[in-house]
């Protein structure tokens, strides 16, 4: 691919929690390329979420440096706030607020950020629902709704910023399974579309069916990257031959 059609730029990206022995990011260096689909997959401790948390500055990164299109957003003079607005952010707990309507959930944001009419930001939002068949639920309240109900919400919640990017944290791993697959369905779509988006999780043949690229981080570190059928049917390190013996 060629670089001007780099969204994001990781160099050298290192990240060490106060206490801490062990960096938990250890010199990380990773390109995504607009339209691609990213999915990042390790053990437990190995860097994934704090990764993807630094993308977007919710995690303070101590050293290397993180362009966002074009702009170094791990410089301290840098609007950080601007460019979150263009990176849709889905954690594992929803993060709804409870006492919204989930119109307002949907609208609350794209009126004070991006100062659009209350018209076309409730427009925006009832197209999204309707896409996740969620349009019925527009004046519910979140604790009327279930666990992939919310995460679906909040799927949309980020789409209704028109983000340039999706960034997932384990989307599914607080749902009852039989309500993951209502979520994962709406990630799929987005995929089909060309939405970039990075994907920390578990769901290993989620990722081998919808990822363009996958990237296997243990102790802090990338270990292996490569396409989804290369990365399964072919690990090169012992130590992702060890981890997928253990999940797949």
């Amino acid at each position: 691919m060629t670089t001007d059609n780099v969204l994001i730029s990781v160099k050298d990206l290192s990240k060490k929690f106060d206490g801490m022995e062990v960096h938990a990011l250890n010199g990380v260096s990773l390109d995504i390329h607009k339209g691609e689909v990213v999915f990042v997959i390790g053990p437990s401790g190995s860097g994934k979420s704090t990764f993807l948390r630094c993308l977007n500055l919710l995690e303070t990164p101590t050293g290397g440096t993180i362009l966002f299109e074009g702009t170094d957003i791990t410089d301290k003079k840098t609007n950080i706030d601007l460019h979150r607005r263009k990176m849709g952010m889905v954690f594992q707990q929803f993060n709804l607020f409870p006492h919204m309507t989930i119109m307002k959930n949907l609208t609350i944001a794209p009126m004070k950020l991006l100062k659009i009419s209350k018209e076309e930001a409730e427009q925006t939002a009832l197209s999204l629902l309707e896409r996740v068949g969620l349009a019925d639920r527009a004046g519910a309240y979140p604790n009327q709704l279930s666990g992939g109900q919310k995460q679906r919400i909040a799927i949309v919640r980020a789409l209704c910023m028109k983000p340039d990017v999706m960034l997932f944290d384990e989307p599914t791993s607080a749902l009852d399974p039989e309500m993951v697959g209502e979520v994962l369905a709406v990630m799929r779509e987005l995929a089909e579309e060309k939405m970039t988006m990075v994907v920390v999780t578990h769901e290993m043949a989620f990722a081998r069916e919808v990822a363009s690229r996958v990237i296997f981080m243990d102790q802090g570190s990338v270990v292996e990257e490569n396409t989804p059928t290369e990365l399964f049917e072919n690990p090169k390190s012992d130590r992702l031959k060890s981890f997928l013996s253990k999940v797949i």
